[in-house]
C-alpha cells in the first residue's frame, strides 16, 4: 500500500509544489546560461547513467540492484536539487530550468532505458516492462500535477506566493513521512542491504558532485553556477525512482522489492553527501 499507491500520490503532490515554482519564462532562461545548461543537461541526461553502470559492473551488484541504481541514475533531482542549490549560493534560476527540462525528458527516457536495463541485467529472468504504460503513470504523476502548478502560477499569482512556501515544506514533510514509513515496515531488507549498497552510493554522490563541479570550473563557469551544475549533476530524486522500481517489480508486497532497495538506501545516503558539500559550497560563495 505505502510504496505502490501512498508514494505516487506524495510524489504528484512533490511535482505539484515544483510546478507552483515554475513559469513558461523559466523554459525560456536556458537561452541566458546556453553553456552552464548544456554541460548541466549532458551531465544530467548522458553522464550520470553512464556512471552508474561502470559503478554497477565494477562492483558486482546483483541484477535487481544494479537495475534499481540505474534507475535511481535517471530520475532528475526536482525539488530537493532545487532547495540544495538555493542553500549553496547556487544559480536558482539555472537550477529551475535544469529541473524544469530533465524532469520533462525524464517522461521519455526513464520509462525505455528502465526497460533496457531490465533486459541487460535480468535476462531471461526479467519482468516484462509495458513501456508505452510506464511512461503514461509517469506522465500522469509528474507532467500533470507540474502543469496544474504552473497554471495555478499563472491564474493566481498572489495566491501562489502565499501558499507554494507552505506547500513545499508539507511536501518535504510527506516524503520524509512515506520514507520513513516504509523504511519502517521493511527495516530488516533496509539494514541487511545497507553495507552492500550504502558505500556505492556514497561514491557515486561524491564522484557526480565532484564531475558536476569539474566540468564547471573546466568550462570556467560563475562559482553560482559551478553550484548548481554540481548539486544538479550529483542529486537524484528518491522518490521518483522508487516509485519507478516498484512499479516495474513483479512483487506486490508491502516489502520493498529489490529495485526500489537502492533509491530507498540513497534516500538517507545522500544527505550525508551532499549536506556538507552544500554547506562548504555556501561558505565559499560568500567568500
Amino acid at each position: 500500500m505505502i510504496i505502490k499507491i501512498a508514494l505516487p500520490l506524495v510524489l504528484a503532490f512533490i511535482m505539484f509544489s515544483l510546478g507552483l515554482g515554475l513559469k513558461c519564462s523559466d523554459f525560456s532562461k536556458i537561452f541566458k546560461f546556453p553553456k552552464a545548461f548544456t554541460v548541466g543537461l549532458l551531465n544530467q541526461v548522458i553522464l550520470l547513467p553512464i556512471i552508474a553502470l561502470a559503478l554497477a559492473l565494477a562492483v558486482g551488484l546483483s541484477p535487481e540492484f544494479s537495475v534499481g541504481l540505474i534507475i535511481l541514475a535517471l530520475c532528475p533531482g526536482g525539488v530537493t536539487s532545487n532547495v540544495l542549490s538555493r542553500i549553496a549560493g547556487g544559480n536558482t534560476p539555472l537550477s529551475i530550468s535544469l529541473t524544469a527540462v530533465t524532469s520533462l525528458l525524464s517522461i521519455i527516457t526513464v520509462p525505455i532505458l528502465a526497460a533496457l536495463a531490465v533486459r541487460h541485467f535480468m535476462g531471461s529472468e526479467a519482468p516484462p516492462v509495458n513501456v508505452t504504460k510506464l511512461g503514461f503513470i509517469m506522465f500522469c504523476i509528474t507532467a500533470i500535477p507540474v502543469g496544474l502548478g504552473m497554471l495555478v502560477t499563472s491564474k493566481a499569482p498572489e495566491l501562489t506566493s502565499r501558499i507554494a512556501p507552505i506547500i513545499s515544506r508539507a511536501a518535504i514533510v510527506l516524503f520524509v513521512l512515506i520514507i520513513g514509513g516504509a523504511l519502517a515496515k521493511n527495516w530488516t531488507v533496509f539494514i541487511t542491504n545497507l553495507p552492500t549498497l550504502g558505500p556505492v552510493l556514497v561514491i557515486l554522490n561524491i564522484v557526480l558532485l565532484t564531475i558536476g563541479l569539474a566540468s564547471a570550473k573546466l568550462l570556467k563557469l560563475e562559482k553560482s553556477d559551478a553550484s548548481t551544475i554540481a548539486v544538479e549533476s550529483g542529486i537524484q530524486n528518491g522518490t521518483l525512482a522508487i516509485t519507478v522500481g516498484a512499479l516495474i517489480a513483479v512483487s506486490t508486497t508491502e516489502i520493498l522489492p529489490p529495485t526500489t532497495v537502492p533509491a530507498a538506501v540513497y534516500s538517507v545516503t545522500m544527505y550525508l553527501v551532499s549536506v556538507p558539500f552544500v554547506l562548504w559550497r555556501r561558505r565559499w560563495s560568500l567568500k
